[in-house]
């Protein structure tokens, strides 16, 4: 560019120099644009990080929430299963009892008896009744 500015008049030289500074001028100003639409866009991906953030924080804690309600509802329900099966336990045990001594109440008025493994001797109703609240407890127990 040196040998080609020797041969130019003093007018050409300074228009060149012109051309050259205005298209200088002109890529600082494009590249100052790009750079400002580069944070603009920079900006906007960081505002859309931050709103995900506080709604993805929101449905966390929303679901805390429910997982404590729902571990707190299990909880009564055990306590009231651990309940109920005791309650269960003691009035097996009270048909038991009361079964023998059904038992020998017929034995002594003669009624008619069937061998039950568990209690005994005991009426025919009895047993039968007997053998189907055995299912259900095991069925229950099972749960």
């Amino acid at each position: 560019m040196a040998s080609s500015s020797r041969n130019l008049s003093p007018e050409d030289y300074t228009q060149q120099m012109i051309m050259i500074d205005e298209r200088k001028r002109k890529r600082m100003e494009s590249n100052r644009e790009s750079a400002r639409r580069s944070r603009m866009r920079k900006q906007k991906h960081l505002d859309d990080l931050m709103a995900q953030i506080a709604r993805l924080s929101k449905d966390n804690d929303h679901i805390m929430s429910e997982i404590s309600v729902r571990t707190q509802q299990h909880l009564n329900v055990e306590a009231e299963n651990s309940v109920l099966r005791a309650q269960m336990a003691e009035l097996n045990q009270r048909l038991e009892s009361l079964e023998e001594i059904l038992g020998f109440v017929n034995a002594i008025n003669g009624n008619e008896f069937v061998a039950d493994d568990e209690v005994g001797f005991v009426d025919q109703r009895t047993h039968q009744w007997n053998m189907n609240m055995n299912m259900n407890m095991n069925q229950f127990n099972q749960c």
